[in-house]
C-alpha cells in the first residue's frame, strides 16, 4: 500500500512538473533567438556602453581646454575704514561705502608645451581601447546565452530520458512480481528492482532539479524564462586548424586589441608628464563695470595680458609623476605579452575542447547502440532464465547511462564551438550575423567628440539619444 502510495505521490508531481514547463512554452526558439534577447537585454553591455559614452566625453572636456574659457561675476561688498592721526592734534576719521560690481573674465591657453593635446590624443587612444572592452563584453553576454541555452535543452532531454527510464523500470517491477507469484524469481529479485525504481526516481529528481537551475541561468542571462527551445542542427564555423585559430585570435581578439591602445595611451601620458615641467602661456582679459551705493558715480575697468609661468620646485612631485607614468606604461607593455600568451592558450583549448567533444559523440553513438543491442539481448535471455534480474537491471543502466553522455556530448560541442568563436575575437552579433539591432559606438563619439554646447545642433541631437537611452 505504502509504495502504490509513493507512486502515485510521485507520478503526480512528474505530471504536474511537465505541465508547468508545457504552459511557459509559447512556440520553439532558436539559438539566435536567445542570443538576440540576451544582446538586447544585457545590463552588463548597458554598463559598458555607459562607460564608453563617458570615455568619449573625457575627450571632449580635454579638447574644451584648448578653448577660450569666458565666465562672468558679479561682486557685491562692504567696507568699513577708519584712519586716525596723532601728530599734533589727535582725530579720527571713519568711512563705510557699499560698491557692486559685475563682469566678464576670459581666458585662453596658448602654450604649455603640448600637454593639453596630448591629453586629447591619449583619451582618443582610450576611447578605443574601451570600444575593445565593449566588444569582450558582447562576446561574453552571447557566450553566456549559448551556454544557459545549451544546459535547458541538455538537462530537458536527460528528464525526458529519466522519465523514459522509471516508466520501463515500472513494468520490469510489474513483470518481476508477475513472475515471482508464479515461482520464476525469488524475491531478491523483486527487491532489485524495487532498489532500481527508487533510485531512478531520485536520479529523475535530481535531473529535475538540474533543469529548474539551468531554467534560472537560462533566465539571467537572456533575460527571460526559456520556452521550447529547439538544439541546433549545425555547428558555427570555426577555423580549419588549432593554428588557425591561434592566428586569428592574436590578430582579432578584442582584450589584445585593447591592450595595444592601451598602450599607445600609456605613451602619450608619459610625454605628457614631461610637459607639465616646462612653462605655459595664457591670455587674459577682464571687463567690469561697478557703482557705488553712496553716490551716482560708477566706474568702468577694462583689462588684457599674457601670463606666463612654470615651476621651478616642487618638491620632486613633477618627477615623480613622470616615473610613475613611465612605470604605467612598463606595466601595460608587460601585460600585453601576458595576455599574448593567454589568448593563444585560450584558443588552443577552446580548439581541443571542441575535437574531444566531437570525438566523444561518436564514441557516445556507438556506445548507445551497442547498450541498446546487449540491453534487449540480456532481456530476452531473461525470459528464457539464462540470465538474472540484476544483469538486466544493470544491462538498462548502461544503456542509460551511454544515452545521457551522448546528450551531455552533444550539448558540449555546440558550447566549444561558440567557445572558439570567443577565443578568436569572433562571437559577436556582426559576425554571427544576428537580427538585431545593434549599438553603434562611433555615433554618440561623432556627436560628443568636438564638445558641443547644450544649445547647439549636435548638442540637442546628443540630449535626445541620451533621453533615449533613458527610457530603455
Amino acid at each position: 500500500m505504502i509504495n502504490r502510495l509513493k507512486k502515485v505521490v510521485s507520478t503526480g508531481a512528474i505530471m504536474l512538473w511537465v505541465s508547468v514547463v508545457s504552459l511557459s512554452s509559447v512556440h520553439a526558439e532558436t539559438l539566435s533567438d536567445a542570443m538576440v534577447d540576451a544582446y538586447r537585454h544585457s545590463g552588463l553591455l548597458q554598463q559598458n556602453r555607459a562607460l564608453l559614452r563617458a570615455a568619449d566625453e573625457d575627450v571632449a572636456s580635454t579638447l574644451a581646454l584648448l578653448r577660450p574659457m569666458i565666465s562672468w561675476f558679479g561682486e557685491v561688498s562692504h567696507s568699513n575704514s577708519g584712519l586716525r592721526t596723532a601728530v599734533t592734534t589727535p582725530s579720527s576719521r571713519y568711512s563705510n561705502s557699499q560698491d557692486v560690481s559685475i563682469g566678464l573674465s576670459l581666458e585662453l591657453l596658448l602654450f604649455d608645451n603640448g600637454g593639453t593635446r596630448l591629453a586629447v590624443e591619449a583619451a582618443k587612444e582610450t576611447v578605443l581601447a574601451t570600444r575593445q572592452n565593449l566588444v569582450s563584453v558582447e562576446q561574453s553576454v552571447l557566450l553566456g546565452a549559448v551556454q544557459s541555452f545549451m544546459a535547458v535543452v541538455r538537462d530537458a532531454e536527460i528528464v525526458l530520458l529519466r522519465q523514459n527510464n522509471l516508466r520501463l523500470l515500472e513494468r520490469e517491477l510489474q513483470a518481476a512480481r508477475d513472475r515471482f507469484e508464479v515461482g520464476e524469481v525469488t524475491r531478491t529479485d523483486v527487491a532489485l528492482a524495487e532498489a532500481q525504481l527508487e533510485g531512478s526516481r531520485a536520479a529523475l529528481s535530481a535531473a529535475q532539479g538540474d533543469l529548474i537551475q539551468s531554467q534560472e541561468f537560462f533566465a539571467a542571462a537572456v533575460g527571460r524564462r526559456p520556452g521550447t527551445l529547439t538544439a541546433p542542427t549545425k555547428l558555427p564555423y570555426t577555423a580549419k586548424s588549432i593554428d588557425d585559430a591561434k592566428a586569428v585570435a592574436i590578430r582579432s581578439h578584442p582584450d589584445l586589441v585593447r591592450i595595444q591602445y592601451e598602450i599607445s595611451a600609456a605613451e602619450l601620458n608619459v610625454l605628457r608628464a614631461k610637459s607639465d615641467m616646462g612653462p605655459e602661456i595664457s591670455l587674459f582679459s577682464r571687463l567690469s563695470t561697478g557703482q557705488s551705493f553712496d553716490s551716482d558715480s560708477y566706474a568702468n575697468d577694462a583689462s588684457i595680458g599674457l601670463s606666463l609661468g612654470g615651476p621651478i620646485y616642487q618638491g620632486g612631485r613633477l618627477s615623480a609623476l613622470s616615473r610613475k607614468s613611465m612605470a604605467q606604461r612598463d606595466a601595460v607593455r608587460a601585460s600585453l605579452h601576458v595576455a599574448r600568451h593567454l589568448i593563444r592558450q585560450e584558443a588552443g583549448s577552446s580548439w581541443a575542447t571542441l575535437i574531444a567533444a566531437g570525438a566523444a559523440i561518436l564514441s557516445s553513438e556507438r556506445q548507445v547502440d551497442a547498450s541498446r543491442i546487449a540491453f534487449e539481448g540480456v532481456r530476452e535471455e531473461a525470459k528464457l532464465g539464462a540470465r538474472t534480474t540484476l544483469d538486466v537491471l544493470t544491462s538498462e543502466q548502461d544503456l542509460l547511462d551511454a544515452q545521457s553522455n551522448l546528450i551531455a556530448a552533444q550539448a558540449a560541442q555546440v558550447v566549444a564551438a561558440y567557445q572558439v568563436l570567443s577565443s578568436m575575437g569572433l562571437l559577436t552579433v556582426d559576425h554571427l550575423n544576428l537580427r538585431v539591432e545593434q549599438y553603434d559606438p562611433e555615433a554618440y563619439y561623432n556627436l560628443a567628440k568636438d564638445a558641443p554646447t547644450v544649445t547647439s545642433k549636435q548638442g540637442r541631437q546628443l540630449d535626445k539619444i541620451l533621453k533615449s537611452l533613458g527610457k530603455e
